[in-house]
């Protein structure tokens, strides 16, 4: 599948389209073994077995990709969380975010399950990672979610928390080109995950002084035997 991406770079931004064949999800990503130890507990509170090793490399269809606005799922189950995606285009690393969206009911059975059946919302825009490289542990991954009619943050937290981009590819037992792109972990819920209808997720860079963003809407499916 194709997906476009607006690159931005020293002011300057051009679209770009990116041949997707692979796409991985990298879990339990955390740099600090208590972050990491944390996200554990918050999905064992939900049912979600301790994974066999960390980092965990996740194969999803590429045809899980999306940049559109809404999603569909089935059942009332599902929550996003915001993470870095990085991925080549023109010979270079680029960096943008995307939501590994996930069953929770599904994932207390299988974990590789519960990120196959959900849709991975990415956003349009995206950054040379060359330009964001020697500070890359100053972004900041926030996400908001909508619960009883109103906005709330829900995640929060640097990139300084997880195993850097290179790092995590590095890691991959497999051949990182043109046509993969990877998901590079997340940040903790502020107060425990839940799902909502709308998910809105932002990379700010603090240095450059600007933001990838991208908002999705949640479409829940019936859930009939």
């Amino acid at each position: 599948m194709q997906a476009t991406f607006n690159i931005e770079s020293k002011g300057q931004t051009r679209a770009v389209e990116v041949e997707l064949n692979h796409l991985i999800v990298a879990g339990w990503a955390g740099r600090d073994i208590a972050a990491i130890e944390h996200h554990i507990e918050e999905l064992a509170a939900i049912g979600v077995p301790r994974p066999t090793s960390v980092p965990l490399y996740y194969r999803i269809g590429a045809n899980q990709f999306t940049q559109e606005p809404v999603v569909q799922v089935v059942g009332p189950h599902s929550s996003g969380e915001i993470e870095a995606l990085v991925f080549e285009a023109e010979g270079q690393l680029c960096l943008s975010i995307a939501s590994d969206h996930t069953d929770r009911k599904l994932e207390a059975y299988s974990v590789a399950l519960s990120k196959q059946v959900c849709a991975k919302p990415a956003a349009k825009d995206a950054w040379l990672y060359a330009d964001v490289e020697e500070h890359i542990d100053s972004l900041i991954l926030r996400s908001w979610i909508t619960e009883n009619g109103e906005r709330k943050q829900y995640q929060d937290g640097p990139m300084s928390t997880l195993r850097t981009p290179r790092d995590l590819i590095s890691g991959y037992d497999g051949t990182f080109a043109q046509g993969t792109v990877m998901t590079c972990g997340t940040v903790g819920a502020i107060g425990g995950i839940r799902p909502s209808t709308v998910f809105e997720m932002e990379l700010h860079d603090p240095v450059l002084n600007r933001s990838l963003h991208h908002r999705y809407e949640i479409e829940i499916l019936p859930e009939v035997a």
